[in-house]
């Protein structure tokens, strides 16, 4: 190859990064680790632990911790790597409540949702990879096939909980209520006009909201609350063995479930978005907008007027004046 075209290639490498190529493969990657690290802890609970010579006693329910800080961590580590490049969407209803009310472009939606359904299908390609000798030993020691299998098939994508009876309305609005409920926390915790965690740690704070919405929801549906986390693992799934169980996605007391992760958490995300800006935001708007003054228009910033900016010009001169505090911690 010559040096000519190795350079084309750079260049194109380069432009590629420096645009929305750059934020889809950081979506891409992202999503990957989410899943990585979720599907992974849900396959310790279910096959690797039982397994594995390493658990001398049934959990029972406290498999349902490792499961809800499993997926917990794996958030905060998929936004610390991908949150400085594209802001670590990795779920389409984040996207989806993003152009909604914070101006992201609307044009990016779909190539973002792209990124994030073949990043989570990577994801559960390497979990099933590394999984596979302890997914087939459960199957064996259960003595069930692998196609229709819904315990194992758990590990990658979700399914309703027995009371709702093959009901559509109690999963889809579960996913209604846990997505809004991660969107509007999501947004109270980027917005630098409220409390917003200081020193980066926002990543582990998002990860503990998805923590108490699995301690707190998870056993109707599994809390999904992320359409490409269900979709792309489902379709792995579905071509790795698991049949009807991952598309449509039947079980003994469900049948066509595959679309209920997808839409309920896209509704719910918007929703959030929605509660937070009507509650808090358009009140923060208003706090921030002097009286008199029209305010921006809904999920915008204010632009900074003369009263505050000499309001923070002056905040900035007393806070230089004052004597530096200093720890009393060791």
């Amino acid at each position: 190859m010559s040096a000519t075209n190795t350079r084309h290639q750079t260049n194109g490498l380069a432009r590629l990064r420096q645009t929305t190529g750059g934020e889809l493969l950081a979506e891409f990657l992202g999503t990957a680790i989410l899943i990585l690290l979720g599907c992974g802890s849900v396959a310790v609970a279910l096959a690797g632990l039982p397994g594995s010579g390493r658990q001398t006693a049934d959990f029972g329910p406290a498999n349902w911790l490792i499961i809800a800080f499993g997926w917990g961590l794996a958030v905060v580590f998929a936004v610390y790597a991908a949150g400085g490049v594209s802001g670590a969407h990795i779920n389409p209803a984040v996207t989806l409540a993003m152009a909604v009310r914070r101006a992201f472009p609307w044009v990016k939606v779909v190539p973002y949702w792209i990124a994030q359904i073949l990043g989570a299908f990577a994801g559960a390609a390497v979990v099933y990879a590394v999984y596979y000798d302890a997914i087939n030993a459960f199957l064996q020691a259960a003595g069930t096939p692998k196609s229709g299998d819904v315990a194992t098939f758990s590990i990658f994508a979700t399914f309703p909980a027995e009371y709702f009876g093959n009901g559509i309305w109690g999963p889809l609005v579960d996913q209604i209520v846990g997505t809004a409920i991660l969107v509007m926390l999501v947004a109270a915790l980027i917005d630098s006009r409220n409390q917003a965690p200081q020193s980066n740690f926002g990543p582990w704070a998002i990860g503990f909201v998805v923590v108490a919405i699995g301690l707190s929801f998870g056993t109707n549906a599994g809390y999904a609350i992320n359409p490409a986390r269900d979709f792309g693992p489902r379709m792995l799934a579905w071509i790795a063995g698991w049949g009807d169980a991952a598309m449509p996605g039947n079980g003994d007391w469900f049948s066509n479930y595959w679309w209920i992760p997808i839409a309920g958490p896209l509704v719910g995300g918007v929703v959030g978005i929605l509660i937070y800006d009507f509650f808090i935001g358009q009140v923060l708007v208003a706090r921030e907008t002097p009286f008199g003054v029209e305010g921006p228009p809904p999920g915008r910033v204010p632009e900074p007027t003369d009263e505050t900016v000499t309001r923070t010009s002056s905040e900035e001169a007393i806070s230089e004046s004052r004597p530096p505090q200093t720890s009393t911690s060791e």
